[in-house]
């Protein structure tokens, strides 16, 4: 039960957290692939890789850059549940889920700006090693920070409100965090003149990470869990645990629908900087601005979704922004036609984009809530932090997928082996099959009986009242 109200201000407070590592992970998943795979248009992509990380696929198209994505984001899914049981059945004196989160955020934050620093030797195999190593240190820390700050969006969100709030909140900051991250062209053209162009990069990205670290300290220190939630430690074994929530047959339908969306919404934002190059024409240096017109649109959209989600229902919100976001990518996969100019073309898909941006930054983790609380109520057990680590498992698996499918996808290769910029169409692919799936997605979510949960959960509290 809880001890002190839970407020507003307390949500804020634990959203700025969600800010600080969307950044960190915002600046991985759109600038890495980017600034060490060349692409055609682009002065700056592949600046820190040609010369450094292997460019030849080494085993039919699979380039070793996609391959260590795959395996870091592999390996990333699965220490989400272990870490998760860690969290359930920990009793520190600051809490299950606070302490974990003190402790990581810096290494996180270094881990990142190394990633974009040290695979610089004369070795090429010692560079791809490196960068391997980076990876899975940041994907550890990743996991370690997010598992139980995902766990406490169910445990501060004690009503069916405060969990829409709550995740609204996180949305805004999520979307904060990852514009952000796209700044890290301009930021760096800005150093450039007396860096030069690879260490305005790495300082450009060292400057956001201390940010990002700072922003992940505040709920960290600011929130004192033990004061708001009592939590006790689950004693239930973390394959066990994880077998449970995977039982549970809601969640399950949530699940298969959430993968394929993170696999549609990775390979478009891994896509991004070259949909913006290779088939708008456009300097990477947009991606900023665009992002900027299709965060205004989403936050725009924020109360609206905040007030109708208890109204309409999560549901049908979520299946509409499937098929928004299905829309947004069709017009990728054409843009660049038609003789439209390429700035109308970016505007276009950036403010088209930014309705399914707020509609699924908000409301997936409120469902997750839903679910997790329910079966708080049924078992007795509070393993929040294994039914977000389980989501995001299955996200990972989605994200792990389709990193590598773009990689496989963009990368040709001429008569000697060589790497070469992939033609158009190449790109117009990946988002050609983030549209199939997204449409799949919905289809799927289709089947996820939200009205029985929230009936059942209204139901449980009822009767534990009466029985106080």
């Amino acid at each position: 039960m809880q001890k002190k109200p839970i407020t507003n201000k307390v949500l804020w407070l634990f959203a700025v957290g969600q800010f600080g590592w969307s950044l960190l992970s915002g600046i991985i998943t759109s600038w890495m692939v980017f600034y060490y795979i060349p692409a055609e248009n682009s002065a700056n992509a592949g600046i820190l890789g040609t010369g450094y990380i292997t460019q030849k696929p080494i085993w039919l198209t699979f380039t070793i850059f996609g391959i260590i994505m795959m395996i870091g984001r592999i390996f990333d899914a699965v220490t989400d549940p272990l870490v998760a049981s860690w969290s359930d059945g920990s009793n520190f004196k600051g809490g299950r889920r606070i302490p974990f989160m003190k402790a990581i955020a810096v290494p996180f934050a270094i881990s990142t700006v190394l990633v974009f620093v040290l695979p610089q030797t004369s070795v090429e195999w010692l560079n791809n090693t490196i960068i391997f190593v980076l990876l899975i240190l940041f994907y550890l820390f990743m996991t370690i920070y997010c598992t139980p700050y995902n766990a406490l969006i169910a445990e501060l969100g004690d009503t069916q409100q405060h969990r829409i709030n709550v995740s609204t909140y996180i949305s805004f900051t999520y979307i904060a965090g990852l514009s952000l991250a796209y700044l890290v062209p301009n930021v760096a053209g800005f150093l450039e003149g007396s860096l030069g162009v690879a260490n305005s990069i790495r300082v450009a990205i060292g400057i956001m990470a201390a940010i990002a670290c700072a922003a992940m300290l505040v709920p960290s220190f600011l929130i004192k869990e033990r004061e708001y939630i009592d939590s006790r430690p689950v004693k239930t074994p973390v394959f066990k645990s994880l077998f449970k929530t995977y039982r549970n047959g809601q969640f399950r339908r949530f699940v298969y629908s959430d993968v394929i969306y993170f696999f549609a919404v990775t390979l478009f934002q891994t896509g991004l900087a070259y949909y913006e190059t290779v088939l708008m024409g456009l300097e990477e240096t947009y991606t900023f601005l665009l992002t900027v017109i299709m965060t205004v649109v989403s936050l725009a959209l924020y109360v609206p979704i905040n007030r109708l989600a208890p109204k309409l229902g999560k549901k049908r919100l979520i299946v509409v922004g499937f098929f928004a976001y299905a829309f947004v990518f069709f017009l990728t996969s054409i843009c660049g036609l038609f003789g439209l100019p390429a700035i109308v073309w970016g505007i276009t898909i950036a403010v088209c984009a930014g309705i399914p941006m707020a509609i699924l930054g908000i409301l997936p983790q409120a469902c997750v809530a839903d679910v997790a609380e329910l079966d708080t109520l049924e078992t007795g057990e509070s393993r929040s932090g294994m039914f977000f680590a389980a989501r995001t498992f299955a996200m990972k698996m989605g994200q792990a997928i389709a990193v590598i499918v773009f990689t496989s996808l963009t990368a040709t290769i001429d008569d000697s082996g060589t790497v070469q910029n992939a033609p158009a169409m190449n790109f117009r692919w990946t988002a050609i099959i983030a549209t199939i799936a997204c449409v799949t997605g919905a289809v799927i979510f289709l089947f996820y009986n939200e009205k029985k949960i929230l009936n059942e959960i209204e139901a449980l509290k009822a009767d534990k009242e009466q029985n106080a």
